[in-house]
């Protein structure tokens, strides 16, 4: 496939994920990551490391446009909260990348799908599931951060496997285990990730996984603009859209897809 052809086609998909995701409140790197895998015929480690880039563009947007209308002094309390749980996140992710470049690609494909499926029943669960809790009451402060910390290393792990933000994980937890609001639980979760994915990438990048710059030129920058356009598309229209039914039906395509593609590849 020509670069021209790969520029126009990562715009083509790239806008509509990201509409999708900023409908439901995610950026949408689950469902980029089996185009990546199946339309532009990346390697399973080599569609990661460009997922990741791509997340990283929409994250930074995200952040961007949900500060202009948010009250970001309200983060502050949570700060400690936050820093634990990135502290567990990078170091997530550092070892997650490790343990990546070490299994062979046969077994990575395996993982890969296992999360696909598990990122698929999350979102299926949370369309059934009304977020609302006070949290756990954790015995001391240092308890609840020791948590956060094992929180961030499930978090950065996942992360870097699949080259996500990890807001369907990150946001549950916030909420479930550490009492904290939706909306406010939204914003944390882009500011926890953003840390993750730049360890992810730094470690991607000494592997030489951005070693072909026509990638980065003809893949990454145009499905990272479409995410941007895309994710404030989807912003504007989440009155509209009823969320909770989309998290279903997306779940389930997230998981129909994966096993399809990852059956067709071991066959």
């Amino acid at each position: 496939m020509d670069n021209k052809r790969t520029s126009i086609l990562s715009f083509v998909i790239g806008a509509p994920i990201a509409c999708l995701g900023g409908l439901i409140g995610l950026g949408g790197a689950e469902f980029r990551l089996p185009f990546l895998l199946k339309t532009f015929n990346k390697t399973a480690k080599k569609a990661v490391a460009l997922n990741m880039l791509v997340s990283l563009i929409t994250v930074v947007s995200a952040i961007y446009f949900r500060t202009q209308n948010f009250d970001t002094s309200i983060i502050v309390p949570q700060i400690l909260l936050m820093v634990a749980i990135v502290a567990g996140s990078t170091v997530g992710a550092y070892y997650g990348i490790g343990m990546l470049n070490k299994v062979s690609d046969v077994l990575f494909k395996k993982i890969m799908l296992v999360l696909l499926l598990f990122m698929g029943l999350l979102l299926i669960s949370e369309s059934f599931i009304s977020f609302n809790s006070m949290g756990i009451l954790f015995g001391s402060l240092y308890i609840k951060l020791i948590v956060a910390v094992l929180c961030g290393l499930l978090i950065g792990t996942i992360s870097s496997l699949l080259g996500v933000a990890g807001g369907e994980v990150i946001i549950p937890i916030l909420i479930l285990i550490f009492g904290i609001d939706i909306k406010l639980a939204g914003t944390m979760s882009l500011i926890i990730s953003l840390p993750t994915m730049l360890v992810g990438i730094t470690r991607h990048k000494k592997n030489k996984m951005y070693a072909d710059k026509s990638e980065i030129t003809s893949l990454v920058i145009p499905m990272g603009i479409a995410s941007i356009i895309g994710a404030s598309i989807g912003a504007i229209l989440v009155i509209y859209a009823p969320s909770e039914l989309l998290k279903l039906i997306l779940g389930a395509l997230l998981i129909f897809t994966s096993i399809k593609i990852f059956t067709e590849k071991e066959e």
